[in-house]
């Protein structure tokens, strides 16, 4: 993975920068020392690695303010950084720049009840957003895997979803206001406690928008009153293809489910060894949850039987009980850390239109066996956001390469059949040169000149999104 070289110039006044980002955090919340930079030279794309000229950690708007402003003025390029758990590369630095981490930002600011919002510091994670909540009976919807550690500023930058999103939708559909800095320094409110606001919808630009656009602090979150109940079907199948049908024919039917999880052979071997959830012996794996009253459920979970049984499932095992659907959703939701037991693996996330799985599916198996290589399939199908897991050795002299390329190869499918590079995951790196497969020069012009707007310099989070050899024009005007 090409990255531009550091610029030497802000190399030799690193020590100057670090006595100007001294006099507005902490002693203990700025990190400079190359043992101690260690931590943050890649998140969880761990394939590629750059310790960062330095790492400012700080606790409040008005800090994060001062520390872009410095920044902003020397010309330094900042890489915002919320838990590192970005798939992508979304947070990998370059030698040159300096990571701006919000993990200290971690306070809830303000809970309504009444008008169903609650308002944080983008520096909790995402399952603390429930928590905040939850006793008093509501929740925050996405969930994505990393919910135990990821922050609400990282979901907000990649427009993260989860196994709920199908009902619920992604960030985007969650997040009514933000407080975010621009990289002069500038405090800008989008949005707010409300439905909709007057005008352009900036914060729908800056949801999704890879920390290129400005440095988000505090949002303001649709919180939802917890359903009276919810519960899982469990439909194995002896053909990907075919669970790919049965999910098309369930979201024609005009049943909207909570979640429906795709898992394949290699998936649910993994996950049951790892986690003892007593899954099928099967070829292909659905969990189809929906919620409601229980005479919802029953009518809903009706209707999927039906559809079910229809194409000859190998099992069909509908929950009857809280402590049932704990071992349906068991595995599922162990899958990646047990994927982790089999070795290394990329983890992808192209999205495309439900009624393309059977076909998409089909397609990567073939493209797997031209590559000699292993793909576990888990994936949210409802909304068609698929998440391959290319299975490889990392030792082997070319065991990244050749993994890299299935990848390309399986997105470049994606788009193909009529979606897009990235469903949840972000762009970042990882498909950073994929971009112009999905997009003509127009389209991505397009979108730079939305940078030019909000980041003039170009200095936040370099490297990211746009392909090098069409921003570097920008990037060299900007540095002049």
């Amino acid at each position: 993975m090409q990255m531009p070289d550091p610029n030497p110039a802000i190399l030799s006044k690193k020590a100057a920068l670090v006595r100007r980002l001294a006099t507005v955090v902490s002693a203990d919340a700025l990190i400079h020392e190359p043992q101690e930079l260690r931590p943050y030279e890649c998140d969880a794309l761990t394939a590629y690695k750059c310790p960062p000229l330095a790492v400012v950690l700080p606790e409040t708007t008005e800090d994060v303010a001062a520390c872009l402003r410095i920044c902003h003025e020397e010309g330094v390029p900042v890489v915002p950084r919320g838990s590192g758990t970005s798939l992508a590369g979304g947070a990998l630095p370059t030698a040159d720049a300096v990571i701006l981490g919000v993990s200290r930002m971690t306070e809830v600011l303000e809970t309504n009840y009444a008008d169903r919002i609650i308002r944080v510091q983008t520096g909790i994670t995402n399952l603390k957003v429930t928590g905040a909540v939850e006793e008093d009976g509501f929740f925050y919807a996405p969930d994505p895997s990393s919910q135990l550690a990821c922050a609400i500023a990282g979901n907000i930058a990649m427009n993260s979803g989860g196994a709920h999103c199908l009902k619920y939708g992604v960030t985007t559909n969650n997040l009514l206001g933000a407080t975010a800095v621009l990289i002069d320094g500038t405090v800008v409110e989008l949005g707010g406690g409300h439905m909709d606001t007057p005008g352009l919808d900036l914060l729908g630009l800056i949801c999704g928008s890879e920390g290129q656009l400005g440095v988000v602090t505090e949002a303001t979150l649709r919180i939802l009153p917890k359903p009276e109940g919810a519960r899982p079907v469990l439909i194995g199948f002896d053909r990907s293809e075919t669970a790919g049908e049965c999910v098309g024919d369930i979201i024609k039917a005009g049943i909207l489910p909570v979640a429906i999880e795709f898992m394949d052979r290699p998936c649910i071997r993994a996950t049951d060894a790892f986690s003892g959830a007593g899954y099928p012996d099967c070829e292909a794996m659905l969990i189809v949850e929906v919620e409601g009253s229980d005479a919802e459920i029953d009518e809903q979970l009706g209707v999927i039987t039906q559809i079910a049984r229809r194409l000859d499932p190998v099992e069909l095992r509908v929950s009857a009980s809280e402590e049932e659907s704990a071992a349906i959703w068991l595995g599922r939701k162990s899958a990646f850390g047990a994927m982790g037991q089999l070795g290394d693996y990329i983890c992808l996330d192209g999205t495309i239109p439900v009624g393309e799985l059977p076909r998409v599916l089909g397609g990567i198996a073939d493209l797997a066996k031209g590559y000699g290589l292993e793909v576990a399939n888990v994936f949210h199908a409802g909304d068609g956001n698929m998440h391959p897991l290319i299975l490889f050795d990392a030792n082997s002299e070319d065991g990244l390469e050749k993994a890299e390329a299935l990848g390309t190869d399986i997105l470049c499918l994606c788009v193909e059949a009529g979606g897009c590079l990235t469903g949840e995951h972000g762009v970042g790196v990882e498909k950073r040169d994929l971009m112009q497969v999905q997009f003509d020069p127009v389209d991505l012009e397009a979108q730079m000149r939305v940078k030019d707007v909000f980041d003039p310099a170009w200095l936040l989070n370099p490297a990211k999104v746009f392909p090098l050899s069409i921003s570097a024009p920008r990037r060299a005007v900007a540095a002049e």
